[in-house]
């Protein structure tokens, strides 16, 4: 969550009579985290927000199975290899990786969701490796470009609208215990801190464009590990006005602030997203130590707590060969990992990196899914040998 912003027209104060200028009653919808306790949205709508109708669920995506257990090794998955699901980004995401507390998927739309959908078990997390669009929610349209992180919090319905003529090349966190930005970076008040990786005005907030009828009634809520399917008669998008903290947004991964240090630094100071039991991190372009003897390269080692994935944007990989823009790189606990051989050396005298990257921490084990299986590097366990 970020800061409480206000859009269109609200009353002076919740819950109180708010009409419209003909004296029609508007009807708040409240949009709440935590129960009531956490943070919270109040949209006012045109309609009775409430008023759907059981219809069939005809979309959806693929949910991920685990595949055939496997002895434990660092894997590296080809997701560049991977024949693309096509069609509305709520069809075409392919779960590649996942535990309870995420799903990690990439997807390749090419269409507009024909519906609107609410996921209702998860919050959505999309990294924009290619291509661009809108997110058009009740609460206005988000615009996304590549490079960009884009963030759907559970619960709000949207539709997404991939630009058309353009390769769209995604890759999707499912996050049922929900993300947020990193305790470490925010004061007391909630306010990111000045020494922060990041301001409050390198995120990109929807655009209101008031009530809007395309058209569409029929929604897909996704719950408890299925689609289930609504219709109503009147547009979702009847919203006149809305405040609060509970939004979608977007945050250009090379807003983020590197740092470099004396030394080499741990991965907790690219960390860009919290989830439970699990860190986000970005990898940008950066400056790297700048102790006369410093290794830039980043040191091997022994992870008891975490299982790492890393997909690869572009530029040069130091510390790893036979990767390219695309792959995913998975290193379980209790197997220690590090760059490739000779990587470690030559990185000794560099003073930058090149790389663009987003890694995920998760506390619990990573299981892959039949697709991953099917584009996976079957060198890469042995490739650290020499």
């Amino acid at each position: 969550m970020l800061d409480r912003i206000v859009m269109g027209e609200v009353p002076r104060k919740h819950h109180i009579v708010f009409r419209s200028p003909e004296g029609a009653l508007r009807h708040e919808e409240c949009m709440t985290r935590d129960g009531f306790e956490g943070p919270y949205t109040i949209a006012y709508h045109v309609h009775r927000p409430h008023t759907q109708r059981l219809a069939p669920a005809a979309h959806g995506f693929a949910l991920p199975e685990a595949a055939p257990a496997r002895p434990l090794a660092k894997r590296h998955y080809k997701s560049q290899s991977l024949a693309p699901r096509r069609g509305a980004p709520l069809d075409a995401r392919t779960p590649l990786l996942f535990n309870p507390d995420v799903t990690i998927g990439v997807l390749h739309p090419d269409a507009p969701d024909p519906v609107y959908f609410v996921n209702g078990d998860s919050d959505e997390l999309y990294y924009v490796f290619a291509g661009g669009g809108v997110v058009r929610t009740v609460l206005g349209d988000l615009r996304f470009e590549r490079d960009d992180y884009v963030f759907i919090p559970r619960g709000l319905t949207h539709r997404i609208i991939p630009d058309e003529g353009v390769e769209q090349y995604w890759l999707s966190f499912e996050l049922p215990g929900g993300l947020h930005l990193p305790k470490q970076w925010r004061n007391e008040v909630g306010q990111l801190r000045m020494d922060a990786p990041y301001c409050h005005r390198d995120f990109r907030r929807p655009s209101f464009v008031g009530p809007l009828d395309e058209g569409i009634r029929d929604t897909v809520v996704k719950r408890n590990g299925a689609f289930h399917g609504f219709t109503q008669d009147e547009s979702p998008l009847d919203v006149v006005g809305w405040d609060g903290t509970v939004y979608p947004w977007a945050f250009p991964i090379l807003n983020f602030q590197a740092r470099a240090g004396l030394v080499h630094l741990p991965p907790t100071w690219h960390g860009t997203f919290a989830t439970r039991d699990g860190l986000i991190c970005s990898f940008v372009p950066r400056a790297v130590d700048f102790h006369p003897e410093a290794i830039p390269c980043p040191y091997p080692h022994s992870s008891y707590d975490c299982d790492e994935i890393l997909f690869y944007c572009r530029g040069n990989f130091t510390s790893r060969r036979g990767v390219g823009p695309g792959s995913i790189s998975h290193h379980p606990a209790g197997v220690p990992h590090g760059p490739h051989p000779g990587a470690y050396e030559a990185s000794i005298g560099h003073r930058e990196t090149n790389e663009l990257a987003v890694m995920m921490d998760t506390v619990r084990p990573l299981v892959a899914t039949p697709f991953a299986l099917g584009i996976e590097d079957a060198n890469y366990q042995d490739s650290f040998i020499r």
